[in-house]
Order: C-alpha cells, then structure tokens, then sequence
C-alpha cells in the first residue's frame, strides 16, 4: 500500500481545530456568496422595475451587480473544492486502482494549491499597484478599482488554504472523491 494511515502525533488535536476553523471560514464564505448572488437578483429586479415602470434608471445597479458578481464567484470557491463540486475529467478512472486514484488526487490538490499561490501574488500585486495609483473604474460612481480586484488575492488565497486542508485530510486516511463514485 502506497499511502496508509498517518498516525496522531500530540498536537493533531490543534491541527483537526485549524482544519476546522478553515473548513468552517471557506463554508461562511459561500454563505456570502449565496447571498451576494441573491442580492444581485433583487437588484436587477429593482433596475427592470425603476427603468421599464418609472423611467427612471439607476446609476449603481449595473456596477454593484458586476462587483458582487465577481466577488461570488471567488468566494464560494475554495468551499466548491471542498465539497468536491470542481470539474473533473474522469476517463480512466475506473481502470485505476485506489492507490493511484489517491495519487492523482493529491497531484490535483498540489496543481490547485500551486495556481492558487501563483495567483494570489499576483492578484495582491494588481490590488497595491492600483491602491498606489489610485486607480477608480470609469462608471459615474467611480469607485476605487482594488475594491474588485481585492477579490482575486481573498479568493485565491481562500481556495491555497483549503487545497492544503484537502490535502491533508486525503494524508490522514480521507475519502477520495473520484473512488467514491465522484458524479462528472
């Protein structure tokens, strides 16, 4: 067997709360995410009903509606990996042995958190060059850009964290998800 169980050293108890607390910050995320998404349909709602109703457009439904958008997306993320919901490509999979499934799990897993890093140090970098340059998108409301763009390093960063939570849950004897009957 390639990879067996990982025995519990003193001091995993404080490594199972840390996978917790990750687990439980990326669930909180999606809950915002929810809600951002639901919010962005009111919104729309609100524009369809001010614009066709009382002729009488808004100037911040289409940019906040584009802000919570993005932010939805990276926020829910990390807590879509979790639950394993990502698009996976299965083709051999049922030819493969459980070893090698697993191993192929943590390649995704280092492939992910590899990415995420990436983009996480170059998401910050756009975020301080354009709070240094104080750069503003060119909508009446002109709000400061890294306000989005802070989005991509918060999202990335959320999605490293939990990759290497994943990662270790699959060490310490975790299902995986592809053996498990994984849906495509």
């Amino acid at each position: 067997m390639i990879f067996g169980e990982v025995p519990q050293y003193p001091g995993s108890r404080c490594g199972e709360q840390v996978i917790r607390l990750i687990d439980k910050i990326t669930e909180v995320a999606a809950h915002i995410s929810a809600w951002m998404l639901f919010s962005i349909g009111v919104m729309v709602t609100y524009e369809v009903v001010m614009r066709k109703v009382f002729n009488s457009p808004t100037i911040w439904v289409d940019e906040v509606a584009r802000f919570f958008q993005v932010w939805a997306v990276y926020l829910a993320s990390a807590h879509i990996l979790k639950l394993r919901d990502l698009i996976t490509v299965e083709l051999f999979l049922s030819s493969l042995s459980k070893d090698k499934i697993k191993l192929l799990e943590f390649l995704s897993l280092t492939t992910i958190a590899f990415f995420s890093l990436v983009a996480l140090y170059y998401g910050a970098g756009v975020v301080f060059e354009s709070i240094e340059m104080g750069r503003k998108t060119s909508t009446m409301l002109g709000v400061p850009k890294w306000l989005t763009e802070s989005a991509i390093p918060v999202g990335f960063g959320l999605l490293f964290v939990q990759a290497i939570v994943e990662f270790l849950k699959l060490v310490r004897g975790g299902e995986v998800a592809a053996a498990a009957g994984h849906k495509v």
